[in-house]
């Protein structure tokens, strides 16, 4: 057993933290720069396919929306493999749309990093420290 097996506990509390803030924050800016992101939306080698599912202004809020919900969420323990499944739907489309396009090489490998962290809590859930965990013992 390792000398750092006696942290692991708080690992999954770190992680869970870290990667719920991307999704806290990305998601706020869905409604505080609503127009900048309509507008690198619509500039989007896929915006067509964009059209075709909505209006991207209704989809930067349905997202932003999302993002801020199951983020908190996810940050709390709270309802964890459920909010790891909304944010990795809501995330694929954004990367096909949004990074898969010249010069997003470094974005869209930030995204996939991104999806096996949903992935982990996914299978795993949150952790000893969460919500989730208090409600399951009660």
């Amino acid at each position: 057993m390792s000398k750092w097996s006696s942290y692991s506990y708080i690992s999954d509390l770190v992680f869970r933290i870290s990667l719920s803030l991307i999704f806290i924050v990305g998601g706020l800016g869905h409604f505080l720069r609503h127009h900048w992101m309509l507008q690198r939306l619509e500039g989007s080698p896929w915006i067509e396919w964009v059209l075709k599912i909505g209006s991207p202004s209704l989809l930067l809020w349905v997202s932003g929306a999302v993002m801020v919900v199951a983020g908190s969420a996810l940050l709390l323990g709270l309802f964890t493999r459920l909010s790891a499944l909304a944010l990795f739907v809501t995330l694929v489309p954004i990367t096909f749309v949004v990074h898969i396009a010249p010069d997003h090489v470094g974005p869209l490998l930030k995204n996939i990093a991104i999806l096996g962290g949903l992935v982990h809590f996914f299978v795993t859930g949150a952790g000893n420290l969460s919500i989730d965990r208090y409600r399951r013992e009660r």
